[in-house]
Parts: C-alpha cells; structure tokens; sequence
C-alpha cells in the first residue's frame, strides 16, 4: 500500500510540476486516510497504533496537526470507520510522507504490533487513500478551535461528485466566483479546508470539512445557509444546475488523541 501511494504521488509530482502555472502548482496538499474495520478488535487496535506510534511520528516529521475522526455513534458506519487528515505545504512534502515516517526507528518500535501484523490476523480490512489539493481561491487550511467537549463536536465532511470534468469545472466556479467560500466564512462555518481531489476512487470530486460545536449549531448554520440570499441568487443561475451527480455527507467527531 505505502509503494502504491509514493509511485501515485510521484507521477502526479511530475504531472503537476511539469505542465500547470506555479502559482497553481504551489498550492497546499491533504491526504484523507480511511481505515475500514471490521469489529472493535481492529478498531481497538488501530486506535492504539495511531496514538502510540503513528500520529507522535508525524508530528516528528514537523506535521503539527493531524485530525482523527470516527462517524458519529448514530452512524451506520460507527465502530466501522476512522478518517485522518494531514495538511502538506507542498507535494514534494506530500511524496517524501511515507518514507519519512517508515525510517523512524521510534516508529517501527512502538507501531510493532500493527506493523508486523499475520496475514490471518490483520489489523484493518483495507485502507483508502484520497490525494487532494487545496482549491482555487479557497482559504488555506485552518483547524478549527472550540472549548466544549469534543464528544459534542460534530466536523461535517462533504464530497461533491460531477458528472464529467467539464461540469466539475463550473461547481468550482461556483465557490470562487459565486463566492461560496465568503459566504461560508460570512455564517461562520470553521472550515478546514476545500480542496479539489486529486487521487481517489470517486472522480471528478471536490470535498470540504466544516466544524460546529454541536449538532443544534450545525443544523443552525445550514438553515442561514440555504435561508440567506446570496445562495438563494447562486442556485438558481444556469450555469451551475446540475453540477453535482451525488452529494455524500460524513458526519464525524474527533477522537481524544485528535489534534483539532
């Protein structure tokens, strides 16, 4: 799996850097890393290598904040799932990840258990690996900062599938010149980040994680959302109908060992 994603990452390196504009090419990177579990041994299980050995060693690698997210407990998906998130400066960083964490002797230590884990006692049932890149226009990324217990918070992840590349186009243009990304900030929404994926099984694709205290703020926001004008004025323009070929909306709190 880790030689799969440095040889993806390196060939899009070389795509990137060698035929788009620097000041497109220059943008902020994420990758979303999905964990599938089948009970709550490998759940228990991979917590514990993230905590212990995974996460400590991202942060040796400069990394500050990485967030780790489980669905919420009314989700069908809860016990089934975890979801982490990692911002890079730039994609070289991004290519360079695994092997900077791979050579860490603290790592291989701590992570034993999972790492030198029997083929007839795996620890996930697969993981998925979503590149992204920060979108045109759009904020760089920002953790967002509550005071309350995170076993209210709710972080909302969305992803935006369009029919062909040429309608994937307009709903970007619908966040940079419909100003999507102002109108959000407008209602205080905490996003962490928008980004166009790059890599991934579900394309063409945008996603975006917005954060509320709570579910009540979160269902609050999203009545002044569809309420307000300036999104009353957006959905209705022709150009942007029929943009989106499936919605998917994950709802997730971060873990304690979380850094946001």
């Amino acid at each position: 799996m880790k030689n799969i994603l440095k040889q993806y990452i390196f060939l899009l390196l070389l795509l990137i850097s060698s035929q788009l504009p620097a000041q497109i090419a220059s943008k902020e990177f994420y990758l979303i890393k999905i964990y599938y579990l089948a009970n709550k041994a490998q759940e228990a299980r991979v917590e514990a290598f993230l905590k212990n050995a995974w996460i400590p060693t991202v942060h040796r690698t400069g990394i500050k904040n990485v967030g780790v997210f489980k669905p919420l407990e009314t989700d069908s998906t809860y016990g089934k799932r975890i979801v982490i998130l990692v911002s890079f400066k730039s994609l070289e960083l991004t290519a360079k990840f695994p092997d900077l964490i791979m050579v860490d002797k603290q790592f291989n230590l701590d992570g034993k258990d999972y790492l030198e884990a029997l083929y007839n006692d795996p620890p996930y049932q697969r993981i998925e690996n979503i590149l992204l890149r920060n979108m045109r226009g759009a904020p760089l990324f920002q953790p967002p900062s509550f005071s309350n217990p995170r076993g209210e918070r709710v972080y909302e992840l969305r992803s935006y599938e369009s029919a062909t590349e040429k309608i994937y186009q307009n709903k970007l243009k619908m966040f940079v010149d419909g100003d999507e990304f102002g109108l959000f900030k407008r209602l205080g929404f905490n996003a962490v980040f928008y980004a166009d994926v790059i890599a991934g099984s579900h394309m063409p694709n945008l996603m975006y994680m917005t954060t509320f205290a709570n579910q009540a703020s979160r269902d609050e926001h999203w009545k002044a959302f569809v309420d307000d004008p300036q999104w009353k004025k957006l959905v209705v323009m022709p150009e942007y109908q029929h943009t989106i070929s499936k919605n998917t909306q994950y709802f997730l709190r971060p873990t304690e060992y979380s850094d946001y």
